[in-house]
């Protein structure tokens, strides 16, 4: 004991391999299923946005952290998240200069003007199809297919409801990220297996739906397996920066965004209501983090 030397030094303590360009990748490979899909279901157009969304992103981060002299963190992939996520927002059909436009909303606005990664309020991919769906309303509900056969418009918008073979396989109307329930669930599954994400938000966030939905008399089925839910779930709602941190504060922010869609698709003018309501609860998760953090024990009450 008398040689052995005691080290003191400043927390944290508990030390990860993780870095942010490892989870960045692990949800890129997540999204891939998602990226297969969209080019079946809707062709190379699909393709085309994604690979513009991505590197529109990729160019304003590295332009705007270029201008203010900053460091530049493309490497870390986060604005290739980004601009996936976005991309899967969005219909085949959007104009690219529009596309181009998203993601300088989401990448410029939204979250180098807050200091940059791990430093916004809002989730950039979120937001910035909340603002192109303000602007652009009509590209932004065009949801044409490569196959004539297959509906444009989205069951939630009033069109045909599909069989539930039809949503879980995606062969119908919606964004490129949102309509192949299957390939959000394998990526969902992935990132789960993988501990990027827990299982409180995506979990409570769903049985929020299924069980509102059944309680108003809609179908939960449908109402799972229909617009963006699936997609925010797993890959929106579990966002690090702008979600809670704390087991409860997941529960309740899971909770939080499944009854707000569920109102907004059943008594408000708008037919999807997910992306609302997670941006929603991205503004309370300050507060959310509050009311549901440990105190330190022996600590005082506040």
């Amino acid at each position: 004991m008398e040689n052995e030397l005691l080290v003191v030094s400043p927390s944290p303590h508990i030390r990860s391999k993780n870095t942010t360009q490892r989870i960045m990748l692990d949800v890129i490979l997540a999204m891939l299923p998602m990226l297969v899909a969209s080019v079946v279901i809707f062709g190379f157009r699909a393709l085309a946005v994604v690979a513009v969304c991505v590197v529109s992103c990729a160019f304003f981060e590295w332009g705007f952290e270029k201008i203010c002299k900053r460091e530049t963190t493309v490497g870390d992939l986060s604005a290739v998240v980004t601009g996936m996520l976005l991309a899967f927002n969005l219909p085949a059909s959007i104009p690219l200069w529009q596309a181009v436009f998203g993601s300088l909303v989401a990448i410029v606005v939204v979250k180098q003007l807050f200091g940059g990664i791990g430093k916004n309020f809002a989730n950039p991919a979120i937001t910035a199809r909340i603002v192109l769906l303000l602007s652009f309303a009509g590209s932004m509900s065009d949801f044409a297919t490569k196959n004539d056969a297959i509906s444009s418009a989205t069951p939630l918008s009033g069109g045909e409801m599909p069989t539930v073979l039809s949503l879980f396989l995606g062969t119908h109307g919606g964004s490129l990220g949102e309509t192949c329930a299957l390939a959000i669930l394998l990526g969902g599954a992935y990132l789960l297996l993988r501990r990027v994400i827990s299982w409180h938000t995506p979990v409570v966030m769903l049985a929020t739906v299924a069980l509102l939905s059944f309680l108003l008399g809609e179908s939960p089925v449908e109402q799972l397996l229909t617009g963006g839910l699936l997609l925010g779930a797993f890959f929106m709602a579990t966002d690090y920066t702008t979600t809670p941190s704390t087991g409860w504060g997941k529960i309740v922010f899971g909770f939080g965004c499944g009854a707000i869609t569920v109102l907004i698709r059943v008594f408000g003018s708008y037919p999807e209501g997910v992306s609302f309501a997670i941006l929603f609860m991205n503004i309370l998760t300050p507060y959310i983090e509050i009311w549901t953090r440990r105190r330190p024990l022996g600590g005082a009450k506040k």
